[in-house]
């Protein structure tokens, strides 16, 4: 019998220098800096270099970012004439894996480098703000190199200079989603790039991973659960009602064993940020949940998961629901594109073992004898 773990829980597929999930304490690391820390005291321009770089930047350092950054930002004719093709009732997110492979098309340089990581995260928001408005029969916005990474995206999509409350919710919201260890998508890109293959294959493989709702796509559907909830006197009955169909969305994690840092730092956010009325919502129903959960003993180590408060905290920042995943995938890039660059240097394809499972011994019968 080959030793195996069912969804590789528990298996160490490699090494990694930039991010560490520790899951029985609750602890996020980025290169050594506990993510409680970075939060509170970094951008996301500064966090993006960390994770590209290993440290974090001198002054002069983040402004060149910046400016390679804001220089990036603006797409090629070819592809935002491509995305005017593109139907408006198209899903976001198959928006995004899409145009990120025909930037491929522009750029067929094969070998990934620190320039196409920075340059295709400064895209990635200029690429969901252009689809949100042609959609809307709006012509896209040029990029505002003044404004800050989250800021610009926000005036992009809406037209407007971000509020404060935006650009502290958004800022710090690609901040905490930057990176996360060896999760699917950021393992789905590890295993493209291990092939030799380019930079926009391997993230555009990652936002397919990072679509399925047992991933990336599950902050819309918290909202779209504290829609239906309504008032924080139905959570029990729609929770318990829920919990006989399946998982509570926002609760538990495939790796953490205790509260999910993420969704402490974006629960005291969104207490500030959010509508109060909502936030109210949000928390009763959380507590509700959790309460609920920990009826069961075997659940007893369940708690509240990041997409809980990223949906108070995107909605706080006026994105549209359709937008929390992509804008997930907004700030994920930095993280793919670190260990794109970082699988680079192992020069080792990725190729684990399966154990077979099938029949075995058989022999084919002519066509004529099959009945």
């Amino acid at each position: 019998m080959t030793n195996r773990s069912k969804g590789l829980a528990g298996v160490v597929a490699g090494q990694t220098a930039i991010s560490e999930v520790y899951g029985q304490e609750g602890r996020l690391v980025y290169r050594g800096y506990d993510i409680h820390d970075l939060a509170a005291n970094t951008t996301f321009e500064e966090v993006a270099y960390l994770l590209w770089r290993g440290d974090l930047p001198s002054a002069a350092q983040l402004a060149a970012l910046k400016a390679q950054m804001a220089a990036a930002r603006e797409l090629p004719d070819g592809v935002l004439k491509a995305m005017r093709l593109l139907p408006p009732s198209a899903a976001p997110m198959d928006v995004l894996r899409t145009v990120v492979s025909r930037l491929g098309i522009e750029d067929p340089h094969m070998t990934p480098t620190p320039d196409q990581a920075i340059g295709l995260t400064a895209k990635i928001p200029t690429i969901l703000a252009a689809f949100h408005r042609l959609r809307q029969g709006l012509e896209p916005l040029p990029a505002r190199p003044d404004l800050s990474h989250t800021g610009n995206y926000i005036y992009l999509l809406t037209g407007q200079e971000p509020t404060p409350v935006a650009a502290e919710s958004l800022g710090t919201y690609f901040i905490l989603l930057a990176d996360h260890g060896f999760n699917a998508s950021t393992f789905t890109a590890r295993i493209v790039t291990s092939t030799a293959s380019d930079i926009y294959s391997a993230v555009s493989a990652g936002i397919g991973a990072l679509k399925g709702p047992l991933h990336g796509g599950a902050p819309s559907l918290v909202l779209e659960m504290l829609q239906a909830i309504g008032t924080p006197e139905n959570a029990e009955a729609w929770m318990r009602n829920r919990l006989k169909q399946g998982p509570i969305m926002g609760i538990g994690h495939r790796i953490y064993r205790a509260e999910d840092p993420r969704a402490e730092i974006l629960r005291e956010l969104s207490r500030r940020v959010a509508d109060a009325q909502f936030f109210h919502l949000a928390w009763e129903s959380e507590q509700t949940a959790l309460r609920l959960v920990h009826e069961n003993p075997r659940a007893s180590r369940m708690y509240t998961n990041v997409e809980f408060y990223s949906a108070a905290t995107l909605h706080a920042a006026g994105l549209p629901p359709d937008l929390f995943t992509p804008s997930f995938a907004a700030s994920r890039t930095a993280g793919y594109t670190a260990h794109i660059l970082e699988q680079v240097a192992e020069h080792e394809l990725i190729r684990p073992n399966s154990e077979y499972i099938g029949q075995v011994g058989r022999k084919v019968v002519p066509l004529a004898e099959r009945g």
